[in-house]
């Protein structure tokens, strides 16, 4: 009895002093154990969505790349997959499994000395606790306390929450975290409609994602695949039946599909992408998951795109054939190291190919082969047949070569040679990456939501936007503007201004001499003729009559320049303005006179939905009626301000529908609607420009080289930028009844004679119905004349701030302008 006593007293002894030392081991793990309530405010960082006006999603912005979704909307058979692979005891253990520790801790003891990796047995709670609140380190420390937290998670939080929080920031390789990412990302479909070998692969992913990659590890993707299957099937959340159906089935991953509109649209999502970093920041708009609705139009984005590479590719293949875009040592094993030359990627139509022979007829062209995004696998080789004429734009017009082209393809191509061919038909085409450059802005006028964005050829190629990041001189494009601040101020669009040379000394000894564009002169002509034939002249007259102070307060006025200088040269469009600003004072004439903000997004909602900006500050009190008692429509009230009077935006509307319909934009006419525009060159045809509208849609083009340089003599704005708004508004007017301008209330319409603008009797040849104001009329008889000279000084310049070198170089760019 006496040493059964001591024995139990030792016994007890030992107890007392390993509870001692539990609890002195446990007071110092849990010291400084971080706080598992933080858990209950956890917001991971969402992928921020940029969808287009139909919904369609256009862009992501992440750094993690995540959906969240509710516990509650996750299918029962994708947690099943997850719990039969990670931790079937899930809702019965009380946050760590007994059972599963001990097996790994035997499995580490078997496996001690062999180089394997260490198997830890963790539940999906100690999972949470490691990610969200420890690190990843393989110590017994870290172990102990990942322990500790997971049993408080565990008393705190439900099972659904833990579970929620689980499915939502794990990660599943390929740059996705959260099942519901996952599912778009190797299935293109939403987590609903997951099958169960969907599920069990996503759940087989966890482990370890680069090891179980679909495409280099198909093999043991399939097997691990299986392997949670039949879990499942253990498990009773599937028989055994729906068990060999999934597992014989493949893997069935597949990428995303892209539309059209993505692919063409990333100088407009990145134009967003720049304004939300400036309202909300770097690290919100990458994790903070706004959904963004855009303005844009994913049908007129496509035709701004196709429009516009169609009208550089057309302007640089008639320069000639520069050559090819690389060259190969040898064609000999051609197909790996073409396959290491990127294309332009947004323009997919387009594909590298090198040449492998030539003949007078021809030549074999090997095509690049397809590259599987992650196995980095070629596909077969494929060869093509280019044509002689496929390529006759890049062979000499006679049968005897010249110098800087060839009289047959043998002559311009040689094997090695790396080009870009095109499917045309039953054939191909020779292309080549223009070197000019050209943007399309295309607006609602009546909101400023901007429909389409083409900022160049190729966002592959050059990531500068010209439409919005360009600053160029808008040349005779500007013209209306000064005709308006006429009409705003007395003048009548029968107002005659003398069409005739000017000199005028440009302050540094010498004598400015603006001409127009054809040489030569008309006399006294009308506002109309003047802005339909795009008169200089006519226009510096005109100008130095209103007084430039005044020209440049229109400028400013309609948002073109933040500033313009009251210079002469200015009224010819001497200053550098951006396609989307031009784009939206026109859109201000075109809707009647009213305030105009471009704007490419119209709503941002947070994570949860609400709005936290809206394009639209329309005011509609009635809108949000409980109820319907047999009241009217509500009508949001448009409160913005006129920049431009109703009645002088409709003679400008007036006149600019003469510059298509007589002018210098004659064959935008053939779009058989009523259309207002007008063209733009400027000196020594460096840029190209032309804008023009309907009612309901305004749309910009400009080309030229982003360093300036001639485009050639003799090309202009209604040459090259107006065939280019033609192919865009086929598309963009199709299937839309044709509108007209309609005339505000209280203006007189009289028949008088377009070029005298005397009044005449109605029909008679020559005549056109012009618009007048209450209390202007047209002249009859001897009208005077405007010349421009009666008070204004003598200089070109208003200002005397200029250097004798600044005046020479602002008067020489603007000589030529038209």
């Amino acid at each position: 009895m006496k040493l059964l006593v001591n024995l139990l007293g030792t016994c007890l002894n030992l107890t007392v002093v390993v509870a001692l030392a539990a609890a002195s081991l446990v007071a110092a793990l849990t010291r400084h154990l971080p706080d598992h309530r933080t858990l209950a405010n956890w917001e991971p960082a969402v992928t921020s969505r940029l969808y287009a006006a139909d919904g369609t999603m256009v862009a992501e912005l992440a750094r993690e790349r995540r959906l969240f979704l509710p516990i509650a909307t996750i299918p029962a058979r994708v947690r099943q997959a997850f719990l039969s692979a990670e931790d079937k005891n899930f809702y019965t253990h009380p946050g760590i499994d007994v059972a599963s520790i001990g097996t790994a801790l035997l499995a580490n003891l078997a496996n001690y000395g062999s180089g394997r990796r260490m198997i830890g047995g963790s539940t999906i709670t100690q999972q949470i606790a490691k990610n969200f609140l420890l690190t990843s380190d393989r110590t017994v420390e870290r172990k102990l306390r990942e322990a500790i937290l997971s049993l408080r998670i565990d008393q705190t939080y439900s099972k659904d929450r833990i579970l929620e929080l689980y499915l939502n920031d794990i990660y599943l390789g390929r740059g996705a975290y959260g099942v519901a990412q996952a599912a778009l990302t190797y299935f293109d479909k939403p987590v609903s409609e997951l099958s169960v070998a969907e599920a069990a692969f996503l759940a087989a992913l966890p482990k370890a994602p680069n090891n179980y990659d679909p495409d280099r590890q198909a093999e043991r993707a399939t097997g691990r695949r299986n392997w949670v299957i039949d879990q499942m099937r253990q498990n009773g959340v599937i028989d055994t039946a729906a068990a060999a159906k999934a597992s014989a089935s493949s893997l069935g991953v597949r990428q995303r599909q892209q539309s059209p509109a993505v692919a063409s649209s990333d100088y407009f999502t990145e134009d967003v992408r720049r304004q939300l970093n400036a309202r909300y920041g770097d690290a919100a708009l990458y994790t903070a998951g706004f959904s963004v609705r855009t303005t844009l139009d994913p049908r007129l984005q496509v035709a701004a795109m196709t429009a516009l590479r169609k009208g550089l590719v057309a302007y640089d293949q008639a320069k000639g054939y520069r050559g090819p875009v690389a060259r190969l040592p040898s064609t000999g094993n051609w197909a790996p190291a073409l396959a290491r030359l990127q294309p332009l990627a947004d323009v997919p139509e387009w594909r590298l190919g090198v040449v492998l022979a030539t003949d007078k007829d021809g030549a074999e062209i090997g095509l690049r082969p397809t590259v599987a995004e992650r196995s980095g696998a070629l596909g077969t080789n494929e060869t093509i047949r280019l044509g002689r004429a496929g390529m006759a734009w890049a062979l000499c017009r006679s049968a005897k070569a010249k110098r800087g082209c060839a009289a047959g393809p043998d002559g311009a191509l040689a094997p090695g040679d790396v080009v870009y061919v095109e499917k045309a038909g039953d054939g191909y085409l020779l292309r080549q990456p223009p070197l000019v450059q050209g943007a399309l802005v295309s607006m609602d006028p009546n909101t400023g939501r901007v429909l389409a964005v083409a900022g160049g050829f190729s966002y592959a190629q050059s990531e500068f936007n010209r439409a919005t990041q360009a600053y160029r001189q808008p040349g005779s494009s500007f013209k209306p503007f000064v005709y308006a601040a006429a009409l705003d101020n007395g003048y009548a669009p029968t107002t005659l201004v003398m069409d005739a040379p000017i000199a005028l000394a440009d302050g540094a000894g010498r004598m400015w001499k603006p001409k127009n564009y054809d040489g030569r002169f008309s006399g006294p002509s009308t506002l109309r003729v003047g802005l339909e034939n795009s008169r200089n002249l006519m226009t510096v007259r005109l100008a130095r009559h209103l007084g430039m102070d005044l020209v440049a307060d229109y400028g400013k006025r309609f948002g073109i320049y933040d500033e313009l200088k009251p210079y002469l040269p200015m009224s010819l469009g001497a200053g550098e303005t951006t396609l989307l600003r031009l784009v939206s004072a026109y859109a201000v004439i075109a809707n009647g006179g009213r305030a105009v903000t471009p704007s490419m997004v119209d709503r941002v909602q947070d994570r949860y939905g609400r709005t936290i900006f809206r394009h639209d500050q329309r005011k509609c009190d009635a809108c949000n009626a409980s109820d319907w008692t047999g009241q009217e429509e509500p009508m949001p009230v448009d409160d913005r301000d006129y920049v431009l009077d109703p009645m002088t935006a409709y003679q400008v509307t007036s006149m600019l529908r003469g510059v298509v319909e007589r002018g210098t934009a004659r064959n935008v006419g053939s779009l058989g609607v009523p259309i207002a525009g007008k063209t733009g060159t400027t000196n020594d045809e460096k840029d190209v420009w032309f804008v023009g509208y309907t009612p309901d849609i305004v749309t910009g083009v400009f080309l030229g080289y982003d360093t300036p340089k001639p485009m050639g003599y003799g090309e202009t704005g209604g040459g090259l930028a107006a065939p280019i708004f033609i192919d865009f508004m086929k598309v963009a007017l199709a299937g839309r009844a044709a509108a007209d301008f309609h005339a505000p209330t209280g203006m007189m319409v009289e028949a008088i004679d377009r070029k005298s603008g005397q009044p005449v009797p109605a029909g008679t040849p020559g005549a056109i119905l012009e618009s007048f104001k209450p209390g202007t009329a047209p002249c009859a008889g001897g009208c005077p004349v405007i010349d421009g000279f009666e008070t204004a000084s003598t200089s070109a310049t208003a200002d005397a701030d200029l250097t004798p070198e600044q005046r020479a170089k602002l008067l020489t760019n603007s000589n030529g302008l038209y």
